[in-house]
C-alpha cells in the first residue's frame, strides 16, 4: 500500500490565501499538484522512446519563426539538462511549470557549477530544442514551460539506456571476465551478467572484438 499526499507547510508563500473562504481553491491546488506528480511519476515508470525519436533528435528543428539545433544526448549539458527538467516535472514547488530560470538554477545545483556557466539564457535556448521536439510544451502566454508525458517517457527512456544500459554493457563487454562476484547479487546483477555475456558473443558475431 503506498500513501501519497501533498502538505502545505507554509501556505503564505503560495500566495493563494490563507482565509477559511480560500479553502476550496487551496484544496484544489494541491489535488493538481498531486495528480501532476503522479503522472509524472507514471511515466517515468513506463519509460518508451521510438526509432522515430532516435532518428529525429539530432536534426534541426523550429519553434514559431526560431530555428533550434537538435537534440544531442551525448553531450554532457544537455544530458543535464534533461535530469533537470524529469527533476523538474515531479517537484510540488514548481505547481504552474518551471522557467528558464527555474531550470538553469537546477542544472547549477545538480551539478554543482556556478551560474556563469549555466544562466537562464542557455537555459531558454534548451528549453526551445526541447519544445521543436515536443518535450516540453510552453503554458499559454506565459513564460512557463510544463514536460509533455510523451516527451518525459522519451527522455527517461534515453537517460536510462545510455547510462544504465549502453556504457556499462560496453564497458563490461570490452574488459576481461572480472573474477570478482558481489557478494549479494540482486536481480540487476544477474540481468547484467547475462547481457555482458550476451553482447560479448554479438560483438564478436559482428567483429567487434577480437
Amino acid at each position: 500500500m503506498l500513501r501519497v499526499e501533498v502538505i502545505v507547510h507554509n501556505a503564505k508563500a503560495y500566495r493563494w490565501g490563507r482565509s477559511l473562504p480560500c479553502f476550496g481553491e487551496i484544496v484544489t491546488r494541491l489535488h493538481g499538484i498531486l495528480e501532476r506528480f503522479l503522472n509524472a511519476v507514471g511515466c517515468l515508470d513506463a519509460s518508451f522512446v521510438s526509432d522515430d525519436t532516435l532518428e529525429d533528435l539530432p536534426l534541426p528543428a523550429q519553434v514559431g519563426q526560431t530555428r533550434v539545433g537538435g537534440i544531442d544526448f551525448n553531450k554532457p549539458r544537455m544530458r543535464q539538462v534533461a535530469e533537470a527538467v524529469l527533476a523538474l516535472s515531479t517537484s510540488p514547488t514548481s505547481p504552474a511549470g518551471f522557467t528558464a530560470s527555474d531550470l538553469a538554477q537546477k542544472v547549477c545545483k545538480m551539478n554543482g557549477q556556478a551560474e556563469a556557466d549555466y544562466g537562464p539564457r542557455r537555459a531558454a535556448y534548451d528549453i526551445k530544442k526541447l519544445r521543436a521536439k515536443d518535450m516540453v510544451r510552453k503554458i499559454g502566454t506565459s513564460r512557463r514551460y510544463e514536460s509533455v508525458p510523451e516527451g518525459l517517457r522519451a527522455i527517461a527512456a534515453l537517460l536510462v539506456l545510455r547510462e544504465k544500459v549502453i556504457r556499462p554493457l560496453l564497458a563490461a563487454s570490452l574488459r576481461p571476465q572480472s573474477t570478482s562476484k558481489p557478494n549479494h547479487p540482486t536481480p540487476v546483477d544477474h540481468h547484467y551478467e547475462h547481457l555482458r555475456v550476451g553482447m560479448r558473443d554479438l560483438f564478436t558475431a559482428l567483429g567487434m572484438v577480437a
